[in-house]
């Protein structure tokens, strides 16, 4: 009887043991993020969600579609990269319901050119490549209609085309491409309008380099994402309360020195 006490006694131990080991586990959270600024403002806040007993794992892309697929197949928790115009596009594309947690940060778009150094300077028939998603396809579109290159049929529109232009003095000639590629191809095009996150990434300064970029007003602030079964997870909103926090703020505004924004 002592005997068969002592076993179990040891097996409830290991299976505490076991249950504790699943506890500690539960507190991981995984984000989604493309590296640049994204990547670089959750490294910010690791250490101080840790200290809340949440352990962030950052998941780091480059593209706009992924991150979303895998939150929405449950197989990371959140997103960190898209503005909510993106996010409405790709919902609707898809069939999912992803939601915004809290905006974070406004990454004013720009457009750039290694052959000219002004909008006036492009000449007639210029190639111009912007983004072939939705959301940043319109706003590559609103941002020259505002800088008076082109001229829309309504700027306000957030999903306008190419169809929507009604009239384009210079016949700019437009090629739509994955936005990832757009710095790339850079030297080989007379103007790409490029996502903050990738132009950064690629040593450019759009405070600097930018031929035009959105101002401060600009409505595209870039959210942290879930779906609707995790929106009121603990952890989650450790997540969002930090990213709107005081440190986070700071190290947008020193690091980017207005190439990104704090929008909180």
């Amino acid at each position: 009887m002592k005997k068969l006490l002592a076993i179990l006694a040891l097996t409830a131990a290991g299976l505490s043991g076991c249950g504790g080991g699943n506890d500690a586990a539960s507190q991981k959270l995984t984000v989604a993020a493309t590296a640049v600024p994204h990547a670089e403002i959750l490294e910010v806040v690791k250490p101080l969600l840790a200290k809340q007993g949440v352990e962030l794992d950052v998941r780091v892309f480059n593209d706009y579609v992924q991150p979303n697929d895998q939150v929405a197949q449950k197989l990371l928790d959140v997103s960190y990269f898209e503005t909510e115009p993106y996010l409405d596009s790709y919902n609707r594309s898809r069939g999912t319901k992803l939601t915004t947690i809290v905006g974070v940060h406004i990454e004013p778009f720009g457009a750039y050119s290694r052959k000219f150094k002004s909008l006036d300077a492009l000449p007639q028939g210029a190639d111009v490549v912007i983004p072939n998603d939705p959301s940043n396809n319109s706003r590559a579109l609103i941002l020259l209609h505002k800088s008076g290159v082109i001229q829309l049929r309504d700027p306000t529109d957030a999903l306008a085309t190419l169809r929507d232009i009604t009239a384009n003095p210079k016949q700019l000639k437009f090629r739509e491409l994955d936005a990832a590629m757009l710095p790339r191809i850079l030297d080989q095009v007379d103007l790409a309008l490029i996502n903050t996150n990738y132009a950064l990434d690629a040593g450019l300064d759009p405070t600097k380099d930018a031929l035009a970029i959105e101002g401060r007003d600009s409505p595209y602030v870039n959210f942290l994402v879930g779906r609707p079964d995790n929106l009121d997870d603990p952890r989650v909103k450790k997540l969002a309360a930090a990213l709107t926090g005081p440190e986070v703020k700071s190290f947008i505004e020193k690091k980017y020195r207005g190439a990104v924004l704090p929008a909180f």
